[in-house]
């Protein structure tokens, strides 16, 4: 189970779309994520990158958290793709990000 709500997810995905990757308002909403959604955050992502499938959520948050040297707003900055890997993990885990966007 990710340890980050889907609305918070969709909102780096708006975030990453409308001021890019390297903005500071992303890096700023990321910073003010607890440990925790971080690094569901980043599982996500990998998710959706092809890291790791969906039934590696477990294991893909282990190892965010072994490899969680830089802040994760400065990691994630440095991704090409981040919106659309972060949506595909999303969805891989079946969760439906369309909703969340739309209350958004």
């Amino acid at each position: 189970m990710i340890e980050i709500s889907t609305g918070k997810v969709v909102r780096v995905i708006m975030l990453t779309r409308e001021y890019g990757p390297d903005s500071v308002k992303l890096a700023d909403y990321i910073s003010g994520l607890n440990d925790d959604e971080k690094v569901s955050l980043v599982a996500v992502m990998w998710i959706g990158r092809g890291s790791f499938e969906a039934d590696e959520l477990e294991e893909a948050k282990s190892e965010a958290r072994r490899e969680a040297s830089a802040p994760t707003e400065r990691y994630l900055s440095g991704i090409p793709g981040l919106a659309e890997h972060l949506e595909s993990g999303l969805e891989a885990l079946g969760i439906d990000v369309t909703d969340a966007e739309d209350d958004l």
